[in-house]
């Protein structure tokens, strides 16, 4: 008995360590699409760099379906005014699935505006934005999109700041069938991002750079439609597909209530100038 106990739980780690391993080192793990000049990776660091000539991004080399997706990022300082650093995960397509962090640049002395939002069937809309309560280009924050198939969590330093939860059964659609890799990319976004494009790039302040390491998929590997079952599945190795993950604790509660309250500056669902009084439905649903 006690052996075949062993057999069991080697089978179940074996298992875990199947869905949930990815190389931690971006190098290996991650690679340049554009801009190959300007992105430079070393082992567990990556810089991404904006001047005139090129922006640069990267993408993870595997696609993921629900689990728990972080990257330390330190910010470009100084004058960033029209840059935007991403870091988000999406499918490919028309009808692309999309969890997003960007942040847009601003004047120096000006604070960062954290954008959110989230794509399904590629629409998205559902942008709500937040300022953040420490510099962000002083040191490297933990940025993390925690995805199951219950709710989408972002966090920043382990705080969650915004919750959207899956009302598929009531008709609205939620992300959970398509795998999506992560992307991270510095670009010039000045016809829009700071103070929706009156304030333009100051290319005497290039190069821009943004600094990133540790990225981490504790997250289930997408291999195609079979995945999509196996990956929601409630078997050991999906820890976060466990009833803990399905809502907020009161403690997270408490800290997602403070950041909304004191840092929150924009939320689609209060817009009801932008969609004439028609507010999309999951507004009037329970999010936390």
């Amino acid at each position: 008995m006690a052996s075949h106990l062993r057999v069991l739980l080697i089978a179940l780690c074996i298992f875990a360590l199947d869905q949930l391993l990815v190389d931690a080192m971006i190098s290996k793990s991650m690679y340049v699409t554009w801009g190959k000049q300007h992105a430079v990776v070393n082992r567990e660091d990556l810089q991404l760099v904006l001047d005139q000539t090129s922006g640069s991004a990267v993408q993870s080399k595997r696609s993921f379906l629900f689990g728990s997706i972080e990257m330390l990022i330190k910010l470009v300082p100084g004058n960033s005014a029209g840059t935007v650093t991403a870091y988000y995960v999406s499918s490919t397509g028309d009808k692309h699935d999309e969890i997003d962090f960007e942040f847009l640049g601003n004047v120096s002395g000006q604070p960062y505006i954290v954008h959110t939002n989230i794509y399904t069937q590629g629409k998205g809309s559902k942008e709500q934005q937040f300022y953040l309560w420490f510099d962000p280009t002083a040191d490297f924050h933990n940025y993390t999109i925690h995805w199951n198939p219950t709710e989408i969590v972002w966090y920043v330093d382990g705080l969650p700041i915004r919750v959207f939860r899956n009302y598929e059964k009531e008709g609205i659609a939620y992300p959970n069938k398509q795998g999506m890799r992560v992307y991270s990319s510095l670009w010039n976004a000045d016809n829009w991002a700071t103070r929706g494009g009156l304030v333009k790039i100051d290319w005497n302040s290039s190069p821009f750079v943004a600094n990133l390491r540790r990225f981490r998929a504790r997250a289930c590997k997408f291999d195609g439609p079979a995945s999509v079952t196996k990956c929601a599945s409630g078997s050991p190795g999906n820890w976060w597909n466990n009833p803990v993950y399905s809502q907020l604790s009161s403690a997270k509660l408490g800290q997602l209530n403070w950041v909304r309250s004191n840092y929150m500056i924009y939320d689609y669902c209060k817009d009801t100038k932008r969609f004439n009084g028609q507010i999309p439905p999951e507004c009037f649903k329970r999010q936390f």
